[in-house]
């Protein structure tokens, strides 16, 4: 088997959006996310790899076959271990750009 490596930042993005939605198709995820159906396929697939998701089938109101990703247990650690940190990374940026402003500010006042 393949292992699939997909970001921090997309694994959060995904299993937060598949724990709020998990009846959407691999099309509405690409679309939501701005990527291919092939980029949501692949990421899917490494999320089922690790054990994070699981798909089952399931008929919606059209009679077509679809899945439903449903977050595991270990899939529902994932999210909230990468909640974290995709916390602290944004929390890190926040204060990057808060001392560069600050400098900035600095600046123009001895201009």
């Amino acid at each position: 088997m393949v292992e699939r490596a997909i970001t921090d930042e997309t694994r959060y993005r995904l299993l937060q959006r598949l724990a709020e939605n998990p009846e959407l198709s691999q099309r509405e995820l690409a679309q939501h996310f701005g990527i291919s159906v092939g980029k949501v396929n692949y990421c899917l697939k490494a999320l089922l790899e690790k054990g994070y998701i699981k798909a089952e089938n399931f008929k919606n109101s059209q009679n077509k076959i679809g899945y439903l990703y449903l977050l595991t247990p270990a899939g529902v650690a994932a999210k909230s271990l990468a909640t974290l940190h995709f916390l602290q990374r944004k929390q890190a940026e926040y204060e990057r750009l808060a001392q560069e402003i600050a400098e900035l500010r600095a600046e123009v006042h001895r201009s």
